[in-house]
């Protein structure tokens, strides 16, 4: 279809992992994007957290299993699933960050790294799909 830019795998790893943590009802989920920054560790941080240790774990194992099964990539690094009050995924140029509420109100990612491009994602109720959609904050 003319007008219509492909897809490239960046955006198809960041539509898996926010699809997953839609499907488990991440709290608050988004992206903090930090391409053209010039001074960033990654291409984007996703952030989101959970009520409860356990649905930090789901949250954690969804967005793992759903990374694999729709792109064919295992995290590179993970760690904190051990207490699950902040877990890191780490796909190299994608960071998931799941924490519990208290601790994403202390470490404050969002405004430690204000600088980045930030997507509040907003699960979109279409007939023929159920992706994600992202609205601008501002930026």
């Amino acid at each position: 279809m003319p007008g219509k830019k492909k897809k490239d795998s960046r955006e198809f790893l960041l539509e898996a992992i926010t699809e997953a943590l839609l499907n488990k009802k991440a709290k608050d989920p988004m992206i903090l994007d930090f391409e053209g920054s010039g001074h960033s560790v990654c291409d984007a941080f996703i952030i989101a957290h959970g009520t409860s240790r356990t649905q930090c774990e789901a949250l954690a194992d969804e967005v793992i299993h759903s990374v694999k099964k729709n792109t064919g990539l295992n995290p590179w690094h993970k760690e904190g699933l051990e207490n699950a009050e902040w877990i890191l995924i780490d796909y190299i140029d994608v960071v998931v960050h799941i924490f519990q509420e208290a601790q994403r109100k202390f470490f404050n990612l969002e405004q430690l790294w204000a600088d980045a491009g930030v997507r509040r994602l907003e699960e979109q109720k279409q007939e023929n799909n159920n992706s994600f959609r992202t609205r601008q904050n501002g930026r």
